[in-house]
């Protein structure tokens, strides 16, 4: 197996960005993590992708080993800093993938930075309307009426508050039973893996700035209930795959509805099988074939 190696490369805000490494062919893939995660999520990808990729895996401003010099106030913030990074390296003509809140990056740093991708896969990716906050009702449930708006907000709401707590205190066994609920419901991550996840999650410094940032993104052009549409993605030319797990309980399959209408016939839609929140968890064999027969296509196909 080829060596992964941790490097780190300061950018010109100030910010230093961590990053994993692996050394493979002329195609260039960057993999963008999630919320609660880093880098150290993506080990079993980059381990099992095939050999003909060179794969950069990036801590984002706030996670994992990177710095939280500035604190972000939007999701623009994360794809300026993808830019910054992929400059320093000076990476172009390469593929990203993007999980999660990560797949939202992805979507700005390609609306943003055209140049720069030549395909990109939306991995389990909150909509291009954003990935509402709601505080929990009374019943338990989400109160879909109460759409928070302010940071303080978020901050002060009990969702973040039990989350930052269980940071805050190293409370692994509390994480492991949300992520048991809702992440891997199917399958686990190996014993070793596993708490090298959750000791990565409380690296975390800026979870209830990336609540908001979530919920305020809208490059679609349609109002999300709480602000406008910047209609930006348009400006995403290249080919997208939308992949989604039919059990996910994290991104709804409304806000992937959202996805595969905001980008139309430019993006191809895959359900993978068995799949919740972490395909790569899940099926790890689906997830590398789908996105290796998508990214094997040329960069300019669409």
């Amino acid at each position: 197996m080829t060596d992964v190696v941790l490097k780190k490369v300061t950018l010109s805000n100030g910010e230093s960005i961590a990053y994993r490494e692996r050394e493979g062919g002329h195609k260039v893939v960057v993999l963008v993590h999630g919320n609660m995660t880093s880098s150290v999520h993506w080990d079993i990808v980059i381990e099992n992708i095939s050999q003909d990729y060179k794969v950069y895996a990036v801590d984002l401003r706030g996670y994992g080993e990177s710095s939280y010099q500035h604190p972000i106030s939007s999701i623009k913030d994360f794809s300026d800093d993808l830019k910054l990074f992929t400059d320093e390296l000076d990476l172009k003509d390469f593929a990203l993938v993007g999980w999660s809140l990560g797949g939202m990056v992805c979507q700005q740093f390609c609306a943003d930075y055209p140049a720069y991708c030549n395909r990109l896969v939306l991995l389990a990716s909150g909509s291009s309307r954003g990935y509402a906050f709601y505080p929990v009702g009374e019943d338990g449930l989400p109160d879909i009426n109460n759409r928070l708006k302010t940071l303080e907000e978020v901050r002060d709401d009990d969702k973040t508050k039990i989350i930052q707590t269980a940071y805050d205190t190293l409370n692994y066994a509390f994480l492991k039973q949300i992520w048991d609920m809702t992440i891997y419901v199917k399958n686990q991550p190996d014993p070793f893996r596993y708490q090298k996840y959750l000791e990565d999650m409380t690296t975390q410094r800026n979870l209830a700035e990336c609540y908001r940032a979530l919920n305020i993104f809208n490059i679609s052009d349609v109002h999300n209930g709480l602000v406008a549409g910047e209609n930006k993605v348009k400006d995403i030319r290249i080919p997208v795959m939308i992949l989604w797990g039919e059990h996910d309980m994290v991104v709804t399959k409304q806000m992937t509805d959202e996805l595969i209408e905001d980008f139309g016939e430019r993006a191809v839609y895959k359900e993978l099988k068995g799949c919740g929140h972490s395909p790569h968890i899940d099926d790890l064999e689906q997830l590398l074939h789908t996105m290796e027969d998508f990214l094997m296509g040329e960069g300019n196909e669409s």
